[in-house]
């Protein structure tokens, strides 16, 4: 047994890593057998390894890495997952949350201190900003839950930005206080660093990464560029005097709208931290706490005691308050109170720090006993607002799927289905279809491609295959299922339209026809015959910059459009793209369908930024183009011949769209119709091709022409 204690603590860094890697693993799995949250047995794992545990690992300089990049990713997601649309709606309650959830706890520690456990007031006081402060230790739990945009979720999120910086200028209060460099010269110069670090990062940050994803598309090179901003802006806010974590926090909320919630790069930045640096911070707060000081008298015992209750029961106060203030439900109040509770590696920072300030020769500001009663406070904190967190988010989910209507959620025949043929436009076309899918249903994508049956057939397929494997596995990288099927055809819209009916798709994307020469035949070869031979939705797309580069949708709505069957379908599926690209979006058309336009929106999108513009006519169109800028998407809601919102106008939309809108990003929307006679009779011996000229249009346009004729002679 001696020989065998011999070889602890584990020095080694590639057992220490690989012990960790372990932890990680197992702990997950072991909670869940009994039923506590993941997070828990982070913390807990980490106590049992460490040196007050059973000393298995050594508190190596990787722990202070790895823990320091994953407190920054926690923030970072923190700003990266919020809605801003929301966070804009909502200031004023953020201001006020987050001044209560300091400013109740910090007062009611800082009298405990000073009268039940005769603290000094500067050490009073200093206990207050470390539970006025907070770590959002239990945010992962909302990742799992889906909950990122619940508002109870982002109003916690907010405040600890605002409780934590506000706790933080204190404590920089207190420390230059022991200073000599202490005046209001200090106070102007630190406010003067703090605002060019926030005008700088507001000016370039947005300017970088634009630059960037317009210009390298490949996942490993974004995904670094992202991480370096997130350090470089942790680092600079470091410099200029406040904690990395604020400017962790800042780096996300400037990149939110250029990292869409469901984008393979959020998807690789969230694995990323949820695998290895979260876990990995949380075990390393773990491995501070000694559980062993609870034992070494009552005093002690009362000294976590009193520190733990005030603290927890001020962000209870302040939780519970704001959501009677607000009208939240109590849930709400609940989550609120579970998010804000946790104190993690901040409060060991803060309590650092006041051990460094020497009141007289060899006494310093905070003594041993108050550094184990934070520690232990900790581990009490984590485990309250973990278990508090994980009930409300069950409460929220189950709530929430109760109230959820049939129509909209139960009802949804969504199967969106893709025609992909070039590499070139298949990765977009994909990215389009995931940010209009709804999340909720979770349905599997359809991807085809459709060969011409002739001598080159082998050739082509093979290249299909390999066009649509690539499209599969990016697909993978949204966390996407994906059909796939390579179809040869003797015509093309066919083809198209057999695999629709056979999959039972709801609608199709696909990209716009190139014209490689000055082609007049503006829909290609067979987009005519395959938008009058389907009733369903088809969605036709040219992208010039990348999609999630976008600031701007902009939409020309035909009058009477709401009267479509397939109204709601386009409206639903722009609002989630407008959403999930956090951009703004404009209407343009008649009063009557903007009103049941904002109608929609605000019932059922109210987060996303619309804008209403009247417009009178068709022929306004032109004059939109001059508005339309390289990062904006101009949409047309057209219509087929017959329908009732088709006008002769839109007979003219070809050339208007070459003449004005070439070098535009355009999306080209077909709504669905009444009836589906189109594809129930849909046979293999059944002529699919409809020509939109019929001999009856050219008789009444010659005869036309005849009459301006005499009219001009005359």
């Amino acid at each position: 047994m001696q020989m065998l204690l011999s070889y602890f603590p584990i020095t080694d860094p590639t057992l220490i890593f690989c012990v960790v890697l372990l932890i990680i693993l197992f702990a997950p799995i072991i909670m869940s057998k009994l039923r506590i949250p993941h997070i828990i047995g982070m913390v807990l794992a980490g106590m049992i390894v460490g040196k007050y545990g059973f000393n298995i690992l050594q508190r190596d300089d990787s722990f202070e890495l790895f823990g320091k990049v994953g407190l920054l990713y926690i923030m970072f997601l923190a700003g990266l997952e919020m809605d801003m649309e929301s966070v804009k709606r909502n200031s004023n309650r953020f201001l006020i949350f987050g001044l209560l959830t300091c400013f109740v706890p910090l007062s009611l520690t800082w009298i405990m201190a000073e009268h039940i456990l005769g603290y000094s007031s500067q050490a009073s006081f200093l206990l207050g900003c470390i539970m006025a402060s907070n770590t959002l230790i239990a945010y992962p739990i909302i990742g799992r839950y889906g909950l990122q945009r619940e508002s109870s979720v982002m109003l916690s999120v907010g405040s600890s930005m605002i409780s934590l910086f506000l706790a933080l200028l204190m404590l920089a209060a207190l420390a230059a206080s022991y200073g000599e460099d202490v005046g209001v010269g200090f106070w102007l110069l630190f406010l003067t660093k703090f605002v060019c670090y926030c005008g700088v990062s507001v000016w370039l940050i947005p300017k970088l990464t634009r630059f960037f994803l317009r210009r390298y598309s490949d996942a490993v090179m974004q995904f670094i560029f992202v991480l370096a901003i997130l350090f470089l802006s942790a680092a600079a806010s470091e410099a200029v005097g406040v904690e990395g974590i604020v400017g962790a926090f800042f780096s996300g909320l400037i990149l939110n709208r250029y990292i869409p919630h469901v984008s393979p790069l959020m998807n690789r930045i969230e694995f990323i931290g949820n695998a290895l640096f979260i876990p990995y911070f949380l075990i390393g707060v773990g491995m501070l706490i000694d559980v062993s000081s609870l034992f070494e008298g009552p005093h002690m015992l009362f000294i976590v005691t009193m520190i733990a209750f005030f603290g927890t029961f001020g962000k209870a106060v302040a939780a519970y308050l704001s959501s009677l203030l607000f009208r939240l439900p109590q849930v709400a109040g609940r989550m609120m109170f579970g998010l804000t509770s946790a104190h993690a590696a901040g409060a060991i920072a803060m309590v650092l720090v006041g051990m460094r300030l020497e009141i007289s020769p060899g006494v310093y500001l905070v003594n041993n006993e108050i550094l184990n009663g934070v520690v232990i406070m900790i581990l009490v904190t984590c485990l309250i607002s973990t278990m508090t967190t994980e009930q409300a988010a069950r409460q929220i989910v189950l709530c929430d799927k109760s109230h959820l209507p049939v129509t909209n959620q139960q009802r949804d025949d969504e199967r969106i289905f893709l025609c992909v043929k070039y590499p070139e436009i298949a990765p977009q076309l994909l990215e389009l279809a995931v940010m209009m899918r709804n999340q909720k249903l979770n349905r599997e994508l359809v991807a085809l491609n459709v060969v011409y049956d002739d001598q080159k057939a082998a050739i082509n397929r093979e290249h299909g295959l390999q066009l649509l494997e690539k499209l599969e596995q990016r697909a993978s990288g949204y966390d996407v299922k994906m059909q796939t099927q390579v179809r040869l055809a003797t015509n093309i819209a066919n083809g198209i339209k057999h695999a629709f009916r056979e999959f039972a798709a709801s609608e199709i994307i696909m990209g716009m026809h190139v014209h490689t020469d000055n082609n007049p035949k503006f829909w290609g070869d067979f987009i005519q015959s395959l938008y009058n031979g389907l009733s369903r939705q088809i969605v036709l797309t040219r992208f010039i910059e990348p999609l999630n580069t976008l600031r701007r949708i902009e939409v020309v709505v035909p009058s009477r459009a709401e009267f479509e069957p397939g109204f709601h379908r386009w409206l639903e599926r722009l609002c989630r793209m407008a959403g999930n690209l956090d951009c703004r979006i404009e209407f343009h058309g008649r009063q009557e369908s903007l009103a049941l336009i904002r109608e929609y929106i605000t019932n059922w999108h109210p987060s996303v930024r619309s804008e209403y513009t009247y417009m009178a006519h068709w022929n306004e169109l032109p004059r939109l183009a001059e508005t339309i800028r390289n990062d904006h998407m101009f949409v047309v809601v057209t219509a087929r011949k017959g329908t009732i919102s088709y006008k002769s106008a839109l007979e003219r939309l070809p050339n208007e769209l070459m003449q004005h809108f070439s070098g535009k990003n355009l999306m080209i929307i077909f709504p669905d119709q009444y009836g589906d006679i189109k594809e129930e009779n849909m046979t293999f011996t059944e002529a699919q091709h409809h020509e939109e000229s019929s001999i009856y249009d050219a008789i009444l346009r010659w005869i036309n022409k005849q009459r301006t004729k005499k009219f001009l002679k005359k």
